[in-house]
């Protein structure tokens, strides 16, 4: 009986990849003619056509390469130095009942403030080395890892607890069969929060601190008024999203797998 539902869900699953794509060439064709048509100020708006030939006359140098490297570097350090700090964090303040409600306040209120807030204080101590854009992007991932295994951990269901009580499963082995299973959809949807707050404020760092990486080759683009070239970087760092995107959600399908969440035919 579940097999037909199995079958429409794959196709319209792979049917996203050519409507996607459809998608994306209705865009670059209206901005061709928005363009064109001078609709918009030609001199600031260049068309589909200028914009992939600066990106690709781009692709062929070095610096393009270099500065999404060190984009991705900064990203990537900073995602991993928040999953160090926000993981078992939140496996601790989920599990305690008293420090939940010690943290909940410090949490709330210091969760909203802005990273770039903290750009002064970046450039006071570390200038526009990769420590100025480490330290936005770690204080800005952090959080919804954090955020999101507390709840993981709190949402555990008490009767698996119960029941691996009753099986006499010692603390540690009931957080490692019980609290960490149930958790890691919720660490996954903060993984995915992550990176994308990651790479966000990494590519920010680098517009407004100058620190290496595709946001300072946009503000040189930008200076030397190459209007194309300009939306051309815009343009790879839209794509280094995407394919951020795709890989994390890769990892968590995988991780995942034994899920209800990922089997066939529960995705429309």
């Amino acid at each position: 009986m579940s097999r037909p539902k199995v079958l429409r869900t794959g196709w319209r699953v792979r049917s996203h990849a050519p409507l996607g794509l459809l998608g994306v060439l209705l865009a670059l064709a209206a901005m061709e003619g928005v363009s064109r048509a001078d609709i918009l100020p030609h001199r600031w708006f260049p068309s589909a056509t200028q914009t992939i030939r600066a990106l690709v006359t781009e692709a062929g140098t070095a610096e393009l390469w270099n500065a999404i490297a060190d984009t991705v570097e900064g990203a990537a350090l900073g995602l991993g130095i928040a999953a160090l700090i926000g993981i078992p964090l939140g496996i601790l303040i989920g599990l305690s009942d008293p420090l939940y409600r010690l943290t909940r306040a410090l949490v709330e209120f210091l969760r909203p403030v802005p990273s770039v807030a903290l750009i002064p204080l970046a450039v006071l101590l570390y200038g526009t080395e990769l420590r100025s854009k480490l330290l936005l992007v770690v204080y800005a991932a952090t959080w919804p890892l954090l955020v999101n295994v507390v709840y993981g951990v709190r949402d555990t269901d008490p009767v698996a607890i119960d029941t691996a009580r009753a099986y006499r499963l010692g603390r540690l082995a009931r957080i490692r069969h019980v609290t960490v299973p149930s958790t890691l959809p919720y660490l996954m949807t903060g993984v995915r929060l992550s990176a994308s707050v990651s790479l966000i404020l990494a590519v920010t760092a680098e517009l407004v601190i100058g620190a290496p990486g595709l946001g300072q080759i946009i503000v040189q683009a930008q200076a030397a008024n190459a209007v194309p070239l300009t939306y051309a970087l815009i343009v790879v760092s839209g794509l280094l999203g995407l394919a951020l995107n795709v890989l994390t959600r890769g990892v968590e399908r995988y991780a995942l797998r034994w899920h209800t969440s990922q089997r066939a035919g529960s995705r429309p």
